[in-house]
């Protein structure tokens, strides 16, 4: 079994044990609680420079330990210092060592602010009931990872993200998957430069993928972005924003490297 399919059959026996019926007045409730501010679309179309998705990741199945993180907000304060332009948060606890409670800390500590950086939910979503979760919870959007669903489990999560107010940020890694995600009519693709498979990163997936990606679409190329340089690989492929986790975590000084990266 590869690792991507190991994660999936777990995450599945997990959110089984939590599901229930949501309703769509559920969803248009919530929508009407998070339809405010800058949109997760918004902040990654940002012409002045290369928009930055800063990750809050504690720990991944190709790197290991990556930060002991007692409170995700600690991480969150030096992103919204150095400028992030949107946040992900890691909440998959078995393999990644989130929470959902990093989701809340970290929307506790900026949601209020005018100048806040939307934040993405990123986890293995198979459910709606996640969708509930990541939006009480002050997310702006999920992620669907369009390899590891059915065509109708993705747009299923869609159509609740979009009742709910969010985005959803569809993730490839091949040609086939792009195929699916423009028929499931996707505003944000990206492409994961790693191999889920067998986690292994190379650069050269944004660089073939990126360009196949209808203009009007926002492109964002994820993982294995560590300098400007590679961040100016991703953009000259046409990314118009990066995910950045490992490096941000592990760097000495988040607000340099944020700044060599959005000026690549």
């Amino acid at each position: 079994m590869d690792k991507l399919a190991e994660i999936m059959e777990h995450k599945r026996r997990e959110v089984a044990l939590r599901e229930r019926a949501v309703s769509h007045r559920e969803l248009a409730r919530l929508g009407e609680m998070t339809r405010h501010g800058l949109s997760f679309s918004e902040a990654l179309a940002n012409p002045k420079h290369l928009s930055v998705i800063a990750e809050i990741k504690r720990r991944s199945p190709s790197a290991g330990q990556i930060r002991e993180l007692p409170d995700a907000s600690e991480q969150a304060r030096l992103y919204y210092n150095a400028g992030a332009d949107a946040m992900s948060v890691l909440t998959d606890e078995k393999f990644f060592g989130g929470t959902i409670r990093d989701l809340w800390a970290v929307t506790d500590l900026i949601g209020g602010r005018d100048d806040a950086p939307p934040v993405i939910r990123k986890d293995f979503f198979v459910h709606p009931v996640q969708v509930v979760e990541a939006a009480e919870a002050g997310a702006r959007a999920i992620l669907i990872i369009v390899r590891a669903l059915s065509f109708d489990e993705a747009a299923r999560l869609r159509d609740a993200a979009g009742e709910a107010g969010l985005d959803s940020l569809f993730e490839i890694h091949s040609e086939p998957e792009l195929e699916t995600a423009l028929k499931l009519d996707a505003k944000i693709i990206g492409v994961n430069n790693r191999d889920l498979s067998r986690f292994v990163t190379d650069l050269a997936y944004s660089e073939k993928l990126l360009p196949m990606v209808p203009d009007g679409i926002v492109k964002v190329s994820e993982s294995g972005i560590h300098s400007g340089l590679d961040a100016a690989r991703a953009r000259a492929a046409g990314a118009d924003a990066v995910l950045v986790g490992e490096s941000l975590m592990k760097s000495e000084n988040v607000e340099a490297l944020m700044a060599e990266i959005q000026n690549a």
